[in-house]
């Protein structure tokens, strides 16, 4: 137990030693995306979702030089669409994402400044125009990387891209999917530092 408690103090002398190298910077971001969903079968139903652009949103917290993190919102607007022998379906859909990860920064010495990332979050299915189906919301790995490019002293453009892994989406049951799908979602836009 003493050992235990001398590395929780020690870990924690530590982060406050890193927290202290660099004052916290604090970012918003916001980008343009694409979404684009990967084909998924089982049991006889295929669910190919439409591909679509949306909008990102985000706030970084640069902890130091070395580590971040952020949270995101996303908002894409795309069809479900599923094909069985019975027929098809074509839903409409809103896509929302709420994610948080941690960033792992590349420092460098140029204006290109390199990152990856992970983290998790949730999709929300959001049918529109049917009532008869409710939203459905899905747990998501997120993963990814990408580069600031320093435009001035406060302003950066970023590309990246986002991979997320979840289930996809079966609407309770509606449509007999037990599946993980994958979704790339690469984005640019702007970076604000303040």
């Amino acid at each position: 137990m003493r050992h235990f408690v001398v590395a929780v103090v020690l870990l924690l002398t530590i982060s406050t030693g890193l927290w202290a190298q660099e004052e916290a910077r604090n970012e918003v971001s916001v980008q343009g995306t694409g979404f684009f969903t990967k084909e998924t079968t089982d049991s006889g139903i295929t669910h190919q979702p439409t591909h679509s652009g949306g909008l990102l949103t985000g706030y970084r917290l640069n902890v130091n030089k070395w580590v971040a993190v952020e949270g995101n919102y996303g908002y894409y607007r795309n069809s479900q669409r599923y094909f069985a022998t019975a027929g098809t379906a074509d839903l409409p859909t809103n896509v929302h994402e709420v994610s948080g990860s941690v960033v792992f920064k590349i420092p460098t010495d140029t204006v290109i400044k390199p990152f990856l990332l992970a983290g998790g979050g949730a999709l929300v299915f959001d049918p529109r125009d049917v009532s008869a189906i409710d939203q459905q919301t899905r747990g998501a790995f997120v993963y990814g990387g990408g580069a600031d490019f320093a435009v001035h002293k406060n302003i950066s453009f970023r590309a990246q891209y986002r991979g997320l892994v979840y289930k996809a989406p079966d609407f309770d049951g509606q449509f007999a999917l037990d599946k993980v799908t994958h979704s790339a979602v690469p984005s640019a836009g702007l970076v604000f530092r303040f």
